[in-house]
């Protein structure tokens, strides 16, 4: 197991852009009842890691802040959950 993806914001995170192309700092802190600098912090530890990627612009006059998980993250988040999943498998 991935020890990155054991927070539950972290696996929130991870989760949220899998099944997505990419999510906005809003909507990731609105999805996951996060304040702005729980997000913030985890996604820049998932950032560090090469996990996910941060593209910053201007919508309009406002910032907007844009994340995707990276293949690297893909293929750790697929790993980590397989683990999960082989540890309950065991547990029965």
């Amino acid at each position: 197991m991935n020890k990155a993806f054991e927070s539950r914001t972290r696996l929130g995170i991870m989760s949220v852009l899998m099944v997505n192309d990419d999510a906005d700092f809003t909507t990731l802190k609105q999805l996951l009842e996060l304040t702005d600098g729980n997000l913030a912090s985890h996604a820049r530890a998932l950032e560090d890691q090469g996990y996910i990627s941060c593209e910053k612009r201007f919508v309009g006059r406002k910032p907007n802040t844009v994340y995707r998980v990276t293949p690297k993250g893909r293929e750790a988040f697929k790993e980590h959950l397989a683990a999960l999943e082989q540890f309950v498998k065991e547990q029965k």
